[in-house]
């Protein structure tokens, strides 16, 4: 058993190593696999099930690993072999297939090529007040979390990073057909977001997709930090940005599109949500909607940005392309405090709009 300062290579085999869960991945030890992100799936030509680097999981009382510090996990596919792929009264709520330490803070993480099939929450870093995590890193991810949450992280105060990740439900597609529209239904009534960020400081995220989830990105009160080139597809709410004092709990959103489309209500679908303090800059963001066959889908928004609460915030709009929402105006201003300029963006009726 390798205690610290080693790694384990997993062999690539044409069998899934079924290892129930619990494991612990002490300080300085790495666990990598031989595979590269897999987004569609790997496929054995004789059965449908993944092959090459492959950990099994069918404990559903244990997170299947609990990573401490100066380690790695890449290069495996997670395949949760008994998830219910097409009907939703059977979704298995597995625990996380990675967590942080609770004993210790977990320090210096990195998580890359990884490829989850059927899991109910991906990776979470949520860590205890008092132990927070620092510089966790999650890069070339794919999966499609069943609770609605691929990436959750609470507390880590040295800049997190989500780099090149992934949500889609046909990421088992090549052995399992993907998920169902119904699943996809399940999922997004949860209400939950693909990617979860609170108490952070100077989080990073580039490069992020996700389909078919009530939520695209959640930026917490006490965050700040930039996201740049993402796409968010068929959410109800793409980005909610919150905020708990105007120092810094800003945030510089750029170079992506949202397509909120699917919800309970028309009135509840919102490109961006917006509330309490700090400012909020905004460049180059597009959002339409349309229907999509893979889940049910109202096929517009209702405007495409809300702003609530009391409290004073600013928000500063440029070159944004705004289409396919049913409300007379794009924004839609429940707080009386807050101060929006949009420069050079374009409304639902293709004409210039400037505020």
């Amino acid at each position: 058993m390798t205690i610290c300062g080693g790694s384990l290579f997993v062999d690539p085999t044409d069998t899934p190593y079924r290892i129930a869960g619990g494991i612990i991945l002490r300080r300085n030890v790495s666990l990598i696999g031989a595979n590269a992100a897999t987004p569609r799936g790997t496929c054995h030509p004789l059965k449908p099930q993944p092959v090459g680097s492959v950990f099994e999981i069918t404990d559903k009382e244990n997170v299947f690993i609990t990573v401490e510090s100066a380690t790695q996990i890449s290069g495996i596919q997670f395949w949760y072999s008994e998830q219910s792929t097409k009907d939703p009264s059977k979704i298995i709520e597995y625990p996380a297939t990675i967590r942080l330490s609770y004993d210790y803070p977990s320090e210096g993480v990195t998580l890359n090529n990884l490829t989850f099939y059927g899991e109910y929450l991906a990776m979470d870093f949520a860590a205890p007040k008092g132990k927070a995590c620092e510089l966790i890193t999650v890069e070339h991810c794919f999966g499609y979390s069943l609770g609605g949450t691929f990436i959750r992280i609470d507390y880590c105060y040295d800049i997190p990073r989500i780099l090149h990740c992934h949500v889609n439900p046909s990421v088992n597609r090549l052995f399992a057909g993907g998920f169902s529209p119904e699943i996809i239904n399940e999922v997004i009534s949860k209400k939950t977001f693909a990617y979860f960020i609170d108490h952070t400081d100077n989080a990073q995220l580039i490069d992020i997709f996700t389909f078919g989830t009530y939520g695209g990105i959640y930026l917490g009160a006490e965050t700040y930090g930039q996201l740049t080139n993402f796409n968010l597809d068929c959410v109800t709410i793409g980005i909610h940005k919150s905020g708990n004092n105007a120092t810094n709990r800003n945030w510089q959103i750029a170079q992506g599109a949202i397509i909120a489309n699917t919800g309970e209500a028309v009135q509840n679908i919102h490109p961006f949500l917006i509330e309490g303090k700090g400012h909020t800059a905004i460049s180059n963001v597009e959002a339409f909607s349309g229907h999509n066959g893979a889940l049910t889908t109202l096929g517009v928004s209702y405007d495409f940005m809300k702003i609530t609460g009391n409290d004073k915030c600013t928000v500063s709009l440029m070159g944004c392309r705004m289409r396919n929402y049913i409300a007379d105006e794009p924004f839609t201003i429940e707080n009386k405090n807050a101060n929006i300029q949009a420069v050079a963006c374009i409304d639902k009726n293709e004409n210039v709009f400037t505020r």
